[in-house]
């Protein structure tokens, strides 16, 4: 079984709720088992502003797949969420998002799949909240989070107190 991060993100329509249920989806995949989840947060999102505020999170999960048949469900899982992918816009709202940023030590170079996750040390919404989950963790490239976390600029990252059970 491999120790995955995966990053959580939404948007549009009922953020929390989106989240808890691609998290239940997760759960209940027979590979898959989600072990950890931080605190929820609201961001402001990367790219356009005119767009609603995000909810991110991270989650720990240990799975048997390999990771790019990971990175298959977590797609999937999106797609069920109603998110279409639009190449022509990058950045723009959605209703989930899940990115796989950490996968073991791995350090994969693929056409669709980078890992570690190339903007994780450049994102509070991402680094945050994984550091609730592994405090001392050590990227594959030997830079520890808390290097990453000390970064980064925080005055628009706000943890979200009231969480969907």
């Amino acid at each position: 079984m491999t120790l995955a991060y995966i990053g959580l993100g939404s948007n549009q329509g009922d953020s929390l709720a989106t989240l808890q249920s691609a998290l239940k989806q997760l759960a209940e995949h027979a590979e898959i088992e989600v072990q950890a989840v931080s605190s929820f947060y609201q961001t402001k999102p990367v790219g356009p502003q005119e767009q609603p505020d995000y909810v991110n999170a991270v989650a720990a999960l240990k799975t048997s797949l390999n990771a790019q048949a990971l990175l298959a469900v977590l797609l999937e899982v999106e797609r069920l969420h109603g998110r279409v992918r639009d190449p022509n816009l990058r950045w723009g709202p959605r209703t989930l998002d899940l990115d796989l940023l950490l996968f073991g030590e791995a350090v994969i170079q693929e056409a669709n799949l980078i890992v570690p996750h190339p903007e994780l040390c450049k994102r509070a919404f991402v680094v945050y909240p994984l550091v609730e989950l592994a405090p001392d963790l050590v990227l594959p490239n030997r830079v520890t989070l808390k290097a990453c976390q000390a970064q980064l600029d925080v005055r628009d990252l706000f943890k979200i107190v009231e969480q969907v059970a």
